[in-house]
């Protein structure tokens, strides 16, 4: 399949065009047949089908997550049958090791699909300035070894819903994942993402899904993924 390629800045990608919209529509009807197994994530403010590790980590979850790691792969396939092998190929695809190794995470729920609600809480106000550091080990955050994370658009909103990414790379000093005022006073992107469009970012940088309007959903899959060891990555949800 042929894309087009954009650079915004250094670690941040935009493949635009990289998945076929038939396939994106396919896989959103999936998701919303599947309605009924969503995980409800900080009070029914964001949904995943799949379970997502960040979102259990801050909801004190993590058991459950670990338990339904199998489970929840189950469920991505049954509803959106091929999305994580799609999402695992785009991984192989981007990293810059030459015939990389390209493997799930023993033990880590693999690639799902986050669903924000049209009038909800993030459309409304933004979602949480972050970084994606949760799921790295600790000796690969003191390390800094690679990490990406990879933003798939199955369904975008009317309008806004981009994903805002700022100058500013985690340094884990305070030991905090969160962002100061300083940080955000930083020069900043917005990427807005039309269907099909695969985001490919540093999870070491400080990004957030602005709000939206209008009556659809923000539907998107995301891979994150580590370099355990030269040449091999591992990924997760």
């Amino acid at each position: 399949m042929r894309y087009l390629c954009s650079v915004v800045e250094p670690l941040v990608r935009v493949l635009r065009s990289r998945l076929d919209a038939a396939v994106c529509h396919a896989f959103v009807r999936g998701v919303y047949a599947g309605r009924s197994e969503w995980n409800a994530d900080f009070g029914g403010e964001q949904f995943s089908l799949g379970r997502a590790f960040y979102t259990h980590l801050e909801e004190g979850r993590s058991e459950a997550y670990f338990r339904d790691a199998a489970g929840s792969d189950a469920r991505v396939e049954r509803f959106a049958p091929g999305l994580q092998r799609v999402m695992r190929e785009l991984v192989a695809e981007v990293v810059p090791t030459r015939d990389a190794v390209v493997r799930a995470r023993r033990g880590w729920a693999g690639p799902g699909v986050h669903i924000f609600p049209a009038g909800g809480h993030v459309a409304e106000h933004g979602g949480v300035v972050h970084f994606d550091t949760e799921g790295l080990a600790a000796s690969h955050l003191e390390r800094r070894r690679a990490a990406i994370t990879i933003v798939a658009m199955l369904q975008k909103p009317a309008a806004g819903g981009g994903l805002r990414l700022w100058d500013v790379s985690y340094d884990g000093e305070d030991g905090e994942h969160e962002a100061s005022e300083e940080h955000l006073a930083r020069e900043s992107t917005t990427i807005v993402s039309e269907v099909g469009d695969v985001v490919v970012l540093d999870s070491y940088r400080l990004h957030q899904i602005r709000p939206f309007e209008g009556a659809l959903d923000r539907v998107s899959a995301t891979v994150h993924a580590a370099e355990i060891d030269r040449g091999v990555w591992e990924t997760w949800f």
